[in-house]
């Protein structure tokens, strides 16, 4: 098992450095960070921009992989998109997890634009892996599509990618989960939302039965956010049961959030330490 944690995007700087450098003194195999434009329950928190909080995150850790939770097309163009994973993943010498899926209600229409069904926002995501893939992969991209096109879409063969940055990709339904198998190197989901944790995780390994019914045995890295239902992190023993159930599942890494002082994910670093400690290596 392999270990992440959230820090979400709300820090100034001058407090954040030390949160990125500490996650990867604590050990933890990835870090990441929100890549939307506001969350529910945060919208009256202060929030920075993904990238440039991952580039400085990069600056300040060596070893941990850093990545984005999740990013989608409600607000991103592959092509524009492109030049943010190239330079994150050369600033942080190829530490960088794309983490990407079809994008959360919230920010789907802060820009404007039309409501889409739930059918139109997987034709757009499978849209957007696709020329997202091809655009990191290929020099010279024209595609048009019924959301996105690129005339000439450069990428010179200095910055094309083989093997390209890898996708975590967040799937749920059928399309989806067959998308993440083909363009992924491993599946992420937050479950549905639910505020009881024993409907919530039921959920959860009906999602990781229908992946294994894609999968037909290949192995493939899941990752499991853990905060969905309860916080991870609010006691040892709900963090050990939590994720002993995640291994039982056959998740290879799961993910869960920095402490906040109250509100969401409310809890407290000397916890955090404390699993870290005492549980972590023994879960490995």
């Amino acid at each position: 098992m392999r270990f992440g944690i959230t820090i979400l995007p709300e820090y100034r700087w001058k407090d954040a450095a030390r949160l990125w450098r500490r996650a990867e003194e604590l050990g933890f195999d990835h870090a990441w960070t929100y890549d939307h434009l506001t969350w529910s329950g945060l919208q009256d928190s202060p929030w920075y921009g993904t990238t440039p909080t991952l580039t400085a995150a990069a600056l300040v850790t060596t070893t941990i992989k850093l990545g984005t939770f999740v990013t989608s097309p409600n607000f991103r163009h592959p092509l524009a998109l492109t030049r943010d994973i190239l330079a994150l993943d050369d600033v942080s010498d190829g530490r960088f997890l794309c983490g990407v899926g079809s994008g959360g209600s919230l920010d789907a229409t802060i820009q404007g634009g039309p409501d889409l069904t739930p059918r139109q926002k997987v034709d757009r995501f499978e849209e957007f892996v696709v020329l997202l893939d091809r655009l990191l992969t290929t020099d010279g991209v024209d595609f048009q599509g019924e959301y996105f096109e690129t005339r000439n879409g450069r990428t010179l063969p200095g910055c094309v990618q083989q093997p390209r940055v890898p996708f975590i990709m967040a799937a749920n339904g059928p399309r989806s989960l067959r998308l993440a198998v083909k363009f992924g190197a491993g599946w992420v989901t937050t479950g549905p939302k639910s505020p009881d944790f024993e409907t919530w995780f039921a959920a959860v390994t009906d999602l990781s039965r229908r992946l294994d019914d894609v999968l037909e045995g290949r192995p493939f890295d899941r990752y499991l956010a853990l905060d969905s239902a309860r916080y991870s992190l609010s006691s040892p023993a709900a963090f050990e049961d939590v994720v002993s159930r995640a291994a039982a599942l056959g998740f290879t890494d799961v993910i869960t959030h920095w402490p906040r002082r109250e509100g969401v994910y409310a809890g407290s670093e000397d916890t955090l330490e404390k699993i870290v400690t005492d549980l972590i290596p023994r879960l490995r």
